[in-house]
């Protein structure tokens, strides 16, 4: 096995940042040099980066039905004119950790806001970065208790245009629906896969 080179922050020497553009995420132009493997440095690498922060992102799980808790809506990086596929996704419940916020209290706050749900025993998954080639996003998955019968209707705050419908659907079929490919998007697929891994040990915790 080859052996695996630790590189750090050290490494890596940011020339000049410069921010292109500041709306609903920020957008900056950053120059880098950076060592390399076999030695010596790179030249001037240029890379736009889109700034998006942290989010959080959470497995809704309710162990007496066997159910998760999954919420719809429009993205609109899902849209392609020429394409079949839906730009409405079925997706965890999920928000932006804002500054000042730590991701439990987001987690626990977007539950409420999106799907009307009140989570017990939350607990921290994994954290990933999301497209760190051009994307800095921080993603913290957590997975909590909820009682799917309250999970019903349309959610969102208004002033940010959010149009949310909630659904409670079977584990099975979710995780059915991420393997045929109806459920595409990175999170939900990430978060699924944990709880399929991981619900007979939710089971005998909560139950």
């Amino acid at each position: 096995m080859s052996e695996i080179q630790q590189f750090s922050q050290r490494d890596i020497e940011i020339l000049n940042e410069e921010t292109v553009y500041k709306g609903f995420f920020t957008l900056k132009k950053v120059q880098f040099k950076h060592k390399l493997f076999a030695g010596g440095e790179s030249g001037v690498v240029t890379r736009e980066l889109l700034v998006k922060g942290a989010a959080s992102a959470v497995i809704a799980y309710d162990p007496q039905a066997d159910t998760v808790v999954l919420v719809e809506q429009v993205r609109i990086g899902a849209y392609q004119a020429d394409s079949e596929h839906s730009p409405w996704l079925l997706e965890l419940i999920a928000g932006m950790v804002e500054k000042g916020e730590q991701p439990e209290e987001v987690a626990l706050r977007e539950s409420q806001e999106e799907a009307g749900v009140e989570v017990r025993n939350l607990a921290h998954c994994l954290s990933v970065w999301d497209s760190p080639g051009g994307v800095l996003e921080r993603i913290h998955l957590f997975v909590g208790q909820v009682d799917s019968s309250q999970a019903k209707g349309i959610h969102g705050l208004a002033e940010e245009h959010e149009d949310i419908r909630v659904h409670v659907i079977k584990r099975e079929q979710a995780y059915q629906w991420m393997c045929e490919g109806k459920i595409d998007n990175s999170i939900a697929v990430m978060g699924l896969q944990w709880l399929q891994l991981n619900y007979a040990q939710l089971q005998q915790q909560w139950l």
